[in-house]
């Protein structure tokens, strides 16, 4: 009977106010319900009531509701703001020797949010594409079957913050990394120019770009409220 009640209090919510108050209404009928299965019939069944209606809410608000906190903002950010974003990746050798903690810890540490994060093996069209710049070039073929040969994966990353593509690049350190300094990424872990680790977008259009590309499919972008913001990225 309690389901009864409360399908019919969802549907006249809905039918009134729309999907939000249909949703509350559904979380107090649903609390009445689960009061009223408890005094009937025990607390083994009010506790399947509440995990009923809960699974009922849940479906109605979505499996995303509250985690986006700021829908506005595009997949690639906002650049010259708090919400800026670039790409970074763990290349199949980083990953293979095991450096994809140290690097992440890095980015924390340093204050930015991770907002997007994926392991994969690329495919040919991917890497062509995110190369392409790069085709000309005589070492073009050897890398992108680097990349894409599965000896190992790639991890791709979002990371968002102020000024994270210019630091993001200061981070890795010079793509070359006998010219990168001591602490930076580069310049801690790498030899030779061919294993150089990692991967940072160089400027806003190519964040625009790589995220779309690497990054482009619904909700593989995370908007959420970091806890630290008061800390890092607020001003007094």
């Amino acid at each position: 009977m309690f389901a009864r009640f409360a399908a019919t209090a969802f549907r006249q919510a809905a039918s009134r106010q729309g999907p939000a108050l249909a949703a509350r209404a559904m979380s107090t009928s649903a609390s009445r319900a689960t009061r009223s299965t408890a005094a009937r019939f025990g607390v083994a069944a009010a506790t399947a009531a509440a995990v009923t209606f809960g699974y009922t809410v849940y479906a109605a608000q979505g499996p995303n509701a509250g985690v986006h906190a700021d829908n506005a903002t595009p997949i690639h950010g906002v650049p010259g703001t708090a919400k800026e974003r670039t790409f970074i990746a763990v290349k199949p050798d980083g990953v293979q020797r095991g450096l994809v903690s140290d690097i992440i810890g890095r980015f924390e540490r340093r204050g930015y949010k991770l907002v997007g994060l994926k392991l994969l093996v690329p495919s040919k069209a991917l890497a062509n594409e995110h190369y392409a710049d790069l085709s000309s070039k005589p070492f073009f073929a050897g890398l992108v079957d680097y990349m894409t040969n599965g000896k190992a994966p790639v991890i791709g990353m979002v990371w968002e913050g102020p000024a994270v593509i210019k630091q993001g690049r200061v981070m890795l350190g010079a793509t070359d990394p006998k010219a990168a300094g001591p602490g930076t990424i580069r310049g801690d872990y790498c030899l030779t120019i061919g294993r150089n680790i990692c991967h940072g977008s160089d400027s806003a259009e190519s964040a625009e770009k790589e995220i779309g590309l690497w990054f482009g499919g619904k909700g593989e972008i995370v908007n959420w409220a970091s806890n630290n913001d008061e800390w890092v990225v607020s001003s007094n």
